[in-house]
């Protein structure tokens, strides 16, 4: 399973980074204002850093709800770096754009999907990834998880190339059941991914062995 990490923070991406497990980095306006980054320009730029700093794709998602706008932000998008990928919310314009931005080569990252409806229609459009929200399903006592399982079968099913990232990942735990579940990518903040390390086993242990070297050596 790809690791991405869902932020726009360029030390954290750079930490992730560093780790030397992270596959690429989506973000979102509600994370880019997070950081205070605002302006077209601006907001621009700080894709490019970002793609700069990790070696895989990035999605960058489109502001505008109609389909022309999303075509032509998606477009310029895509043109600020090879690595960008472009996220487009599941409404009936979104899947509009995703068919038409597939057919010019490219990529895209369909968010937002709620239902094996939703994915399926992002998928038959030809979407890169789609983006499953595991978080915000639990929130309302709904499965997320399952519906990772879901989607995974469903395109294993037909054969659809599409990836599943799971999305609003809100812990570790969430992390250990996408594996579970046969998710392509998790995204998810930094401390989700460094939880990964963490077990007292580990920690014990290597006390141990310390201690045991120092009796000897110290």
């Amino acid at each position: 399973m790809k690791f991405f990490i869902d932020t726009a923070n360029l030390d954290q991406i750079k930490e992730a980074q560093d780790l030397g497990v992270l596959d690429g980095v989506t973000t979102n306006p509600s994370l880019m204002a997070k950081e205070g980054i605002k302006g077209e320009e601006n907001i621009k730029q700080h894709y490019v850093d970002i793609c700069d700093i990790v070696d895989g794709d990035v999605s960058a998602e489109v502001i505008a709800t109609d389909f022309e706008g999303m075509i032509s932000e998606g477009e310029e998008l895509a043109a600020l770096h090879p690595q960008i990928v472009v996220k487009v919310p599941c409404t009936k314009n979104g899947i509009k754009a995703v068919k038409y931005l597939s057919t010019k080569g490219i990529r895209t990252n369909c968010t937002l999907i709620f239902s094996v409806g939703q994915a399926l229609l992002a998928a038959k459009a030809g979407a890169t990834y789609v983006s499953p929200f595991v978080g915000r399903l639990d929130d309302i006592s709904t499965d997320g998880i399952e519906l990772i399982r879901q989607i995974v079968d469903m395109n294993s099913y037909y054969g659809f190339e599409t990836q599943v990232l799971a999305a609003s990942i809100r812990h570790t735990m969430h992390m250990i059941q996408c594996v579970e579940a046969g998710a392509d990518v998790a995204t998810c903040p930094l401390n989700a991914i460094t939880g990964l390390l963490k077990h007292p086993l580990t920690d014990n242990g290597l006390e141990q062995f310390l201690a045991d070297y120092n009796k000897l050596n110290g």
